[in-house]
């Protein structure tokens, strides 16, 4: 049995394939085909930091130092850390156990269910705030914001989770097993250890997004820093003080970044012999089927069924006009093809970096990775309005066009595509790309027939990612969009601002229905790809 091994340098035994990074220093010299396009990234992730910095700073270095060491800076900063991490841990938990049911179990029904447990992401956080807050008013708070932000953030744990699983060669296991080593015991020390950074990469995503959302918590009537920054900016009275704050997040999130590296560690996946990984035999669950789809039909009870009910109790309780089916279908027309296009743009800007990352380990490429995070802990109106001060300043010929809007949805969303792509290329054994070069391939030729292909599932992933979260998003979409065009938030927010619920059931149900699409393709396409690589 083979465990993770922290150095490429490390020899092979007879018969044993490793997987591992190179300590920081330690890779080979970074290719300027993928560092130019990794700094690019770079700098599109940091772009809001230029409007934030010019107007925190506009009253002075002292009005900072001030805003920042005020006992209700304090109280904001406690308050939001604090909800971050316990959605986080509560979202690790749900995501993990998902992911091994899907994967490693023999639950009946767990194609269907590795579709069903993703589909949270497609309803928007303040949709489910309010299902909940308008059903029970008395869960506002603390505890109301904990449940609807975990139930539609876990997926973002779950999905790199899945996909780390369906790579994990369990011929290890087994040995393990067949030496007396317990199942859970296995389970701790060799398998989790192995998805690890995948792990570590889908918490990290979710930290940011509960530091990041506003809609949820707003609902839910919890004050935090997203709270606070929006009412400044929509005040208009202080934006200074609004972009110091949003400065504080983007600290945060430095932290949270740094942290995450930590608790990843350096060790990925190994398997036995020098083939492909195969198919391991499910785990039988037995009596223990029960409790587990009792798990099941809670996590999908409290995440997708209630909020749905609501809608549609919205849309038979309360009187409607007719629904314009015309204006529905121009809204889904029109959200599919700016989801297209910024999964497109964020995978080519998120792929360098996933390379660099994961096979070219340097101070720069940490430097460029870790980068690429701070954006997503800022609210959505500070990103948008980071981008209007950008686009008047340097990029007026796209300001309110397309473009615009889709290097939006990059900035925001490039962390999701760089986590999933990273963690998919350090499961992949770095000794194929050396066996391809040593038979005389460029390493550009390396990059796209062997180094992609393999990491062809954390690419598809950080893509329906991408498409699910841009389907939802709504202050970037406001702000930066064309005059005239409208998605599928946007008209659900329309609605739901004039309380006019049964208008706005017709895009709710649009959204989760159509996110469903990237996400069963995602499932099926992995499906396929583990039973190739057992067949072979």
């Amino acid at each position: 049995m083979t465990t993770p091994v922290t150095s490429s340098t490390t020899p092979a035994r007879p018969g044993v394939v490793v997987a591992s990074r190179p300590a920081p220093g330690q890779g080979s010299r970074q290719p300027w085909f993928v560092l130019l396009p990794a700094l690019a990234a770079a700098v599109v992730a940091i772009a809001p930091v230029w409007y934030l910095v010019d107007r925190a700073v506009e009253r002075g270095w002292g009005e900072v130092v001030d805003e920042l060491w005020r006992a209700r800076t304090r109280d904001l900063l406690l308050r939001s850390v604090g909800l971050a991490g316990a959605v986080t841990a509560l979202s690790v938990v749900v995501g993990c156990v998902a992911a091994w049911l899907v994967v490693r179990s023999d639950l009946p029904g767990r194609r269907i269910l590795g579709v069903v447990f993703a589909l949270p992401l497609a309803i928007p956080s303040y949709l489910a705030a309010f299902a909940w807050v308008s059903w029970r008013p008395g869960l506002a708070g603390f505890d109301g914001a904990t449940l609807v932000l975990t139930s539609v953030s876990y997926p973002f744990v779950y999905l790199p989770a899945v996909a780390a699983l369906r790579h994990l060669d369990p011929a290890q296991e087994e040995v393990a097993r067949s030496l007396g080593r317990r199942r859970l015991d296995v389970a701790l020390r060799l398998t989790f250890r192995q998805v690890r950074p995948a792990v570590s990469a889908g918490a990290l995503l979710v930290a940011l997004y509960v530091l990041s959302d506003f809609g949820a918590v707003a609902a839910m009537r919890y004050e935090v820093f997203t709270w606070v920054i929006y009412g400044a900016y929509r005040a208009g009275f202080n934006p200074s003080r609004a972009a110091i704050l949003a400065t504080m997040l983007v600290l945060v999130a430095l932290v949270l970044v740094v942290l995450e590296a930590r608790a990843r560690g350096r060790a990925t996946q190994s398997r036995l012999g020098s083939g492909a990984a195969r198919h391991g035999a499910p785990v039988r669950l037995g009596r223990a089927a029960v409790p587990a789809w009792g798990f099941a039909a809670v996590v999908i009870g409290v995440t997708i069924v209630f909020p749905i009910a609501r809608v549609i109790q919205w849309v038979l309780t309360f009187e409607s006009t007719d629904v314009d089916w015309g204006d529905v279908a121009s809204a889904l027309g029109s959200t599919v093809w700016l989801a297209v296009l910024a999964a497109v743009a964020t995978i080519l800007l998120a792929l360098p970096v996933g390379v660099l990352a994961a096979r070219f380990r340097s101070r720069t490429s940490i430097a460029i990775e870790r980068t690429t995070y701070v954006a997503h802990a800022l609210p959505g109106i500070v990103v948008a309005i980071s981008l209007v001060f950008i686009g008047v300043r340097a990029l007026r010929p796209v300001y309110q066009e397309t473009p615009l809007l889709v290097l939006g949805y990059v900035v925001l969303f490039l962390p999701l595509a760089v986590g999933t792509v990273r963690s998919s290329i350090e499961q992949s054994s770095v000794r194929v790309e050396e066996m391809a070069r040593s038979l005389g391939s460029r390493p550009l030729a390396v990059l796209w027939r062997v180094t992609v292909p393999l990491a062809l599932p954390g690419i598809a992933a950080g893509a329906a990612l991408v498409m699910l979260s841009t389907m939802k998003e709504l202050p970037v979409t406001l702000i930066l969009r064309p005059t005239g065009t409208t998605t599928l938030a946007t008209e659900l927010w329309r609605h739901t601002s004039v309380s006019d619920y049964a208008n706005a059931g017709p895009y709710a149900l649009a959204l989760v229905v159509f996110a469903a699409i990237p996400t069963a393709v995602l499932s099926i396409a992995s499906t396929g790809r583990t039973k190739e690589s057992a067949r072979d």
